[in-house]
């Protein structure tokens, strides 16, 4: 028997079917829908972090030193501008006198009068009572009578009253003086500390009211930060904790500092938590009250435990959990998050175990029936 005729162009055909079936179903393997996703995966560890908190803030004065007259006056001048450095005990200005200098001056001569009627009053009583003296001694010789050894002494009773009414008075002028010449210190405008001059409000032949500050004078050395935190992530917020400031005027460069309280008012519009951070040493130079800047705090380290960088969490239904690779097949597990450190490294409470490989990136979206294909590990956050 002939053996059948092999037809070479239906080979061909099959043959070309088969390479191009298998190309379709490489290529749907591939990249299609039924290819493995490719995903970075990275190791649960066990780990000890230290949480961090942010806030943002201003730079303001510890303390405003307002300076201005005790007494309602005209400003006569003021020496300084906004800016300025001063010292302590430093005239800035002063207040119009008027006629005070002269009332100074007549006070000193009445004063000065009323010693002199002192000093007179003074030798009056010396000299009655060396009168009296003298007739006590007649009177016992019975040289004279005891009605003329009376009036001695009562004109020596005369000089004392006069001699105490004099030194009254004289008393009462100085007083007066007193008052004056501190009333006259009181109309220069003398700066309490060394600083500089931050506002300047009013200029000569202005009149001022008592206790109206023209000038505010800071030192450079009290500058704080007006902090705000989130309330939902100020846990464990405390003065004495260490942070790190970063103002807005000066780059990334941060400044060290610290909590020196936390206030225990609340804002109850914005939902944030306002605490008070002082420089460990004053930046030079001196920052501008009311620039911004970016606070960190650190706060104690947790005890170790299982820890997997926060851009492993998703959320389904509300929890969040992470895709844990299991038998080379992704299952989602909800886990139980805490505290997350600068590094972006998050506490895991419940859920995971040291060891679990997890997925940290993926080029699409994951079900539980993806299938993927693990390209690396993921590569480590960046600190903060």
């Amino acid at each position: 028997m002939k053996a059948p005729r092999i037809d070479r162009k239906r080979v061909l055909l099959a043959a070309l079917a088969l390479v191009l079936l298998g190309l379709f179903l490489y290529v749907a393997l591939q990249s299609g829908p039924l290819a493995r996703i490719p995903v970075t995966t990275a190791r649960v560890e066990e780990a000890s972090i230290r949480p961090v908190r942010f806030g943002i803030g201003t730079v303001e004065a510890r303390q405003i030193h307002r300076i201005g007259p005790a007494l309602t006056g005209r400003l006569l001048r003021l020496d300084v501008e906004v800016g300025d450095a001063v010292r302590a005990g430093q005239v800035l200005g002063e207040i119009d006198p008027v006629d005070l200098d002269d009332r100074i001056q007549a006070q000193v001569a009445a004063l000065s009068r009323a010693r002199v009627l002192a000093r007179e009053s003074g030798i009056r009583q010396d000299r009655a009572e060396v009168q009296l003296r003298r007739y006590e001694t007649l009177l016992k010789a019975s040289a004279i009578s005891e009605e003329t050894a009376s009036d001695k002494r009562h004109e020596l009773k005369l000089a004392q009253a006069a001699l105490e009414a004099a030194t009254r008075e004289a008393e009462r002028l100085q007083a007066e003086l007193a008052a004056l010449r501190a009333q006259r210190r009181n109309l220069a405008l003398v700066s309490p500390i060394d600083g500089f001059v931050l506002t300047r409000d009013a200029d000569p032949g202005t009149i001022l009211m008592a206790g109206q500050a023209i000038v505010q004078v800071i030192a450079p050395g009290a500058l704080w930060i007006d902090a705000r935190f989130d309330q939902a992530g100020s846990a464990g917020l405390s003065a004495g904790l260490a942070a790190r400031i970063v103002l807005r005027s000066r780059g990334r460069e941060p400044v060290e500092g610290r909590i020196v309280r936390i206030e225990p008012v609340a804002d109850a519009i914005t939902e944030e938590l306002l605490a008070k951070i002082a420089f460990d040493a004053p930046p030079a130079p001196p920052p501008a009250l009311g620039e911004l800047a970016e606070t960190t705090v650190e706060l104690p380290p947790t005890p170790p435990g299982p820890v997997v960088s926060n851009a492993a969490l998703r959320h389904q239904d509300g929890r969040p959990g992470v895709w844990r690779i299991q038998d080379g097949r992704p299952v989602f597990v909800p886990i139980r998050v805490g505290a997350a450190d600068a590094r972006g490294m998050v506490q895991v409470l419940d859920g995971l175990n040291a060891g679990d490989l997890v997925i940290v990136h993926s080029a699409s979206p994951l079900t539980a029936r993806s299938r993927v294909r693990a390209t690396g590990p993921a590569q480590a956050e960046p600190a903060a």
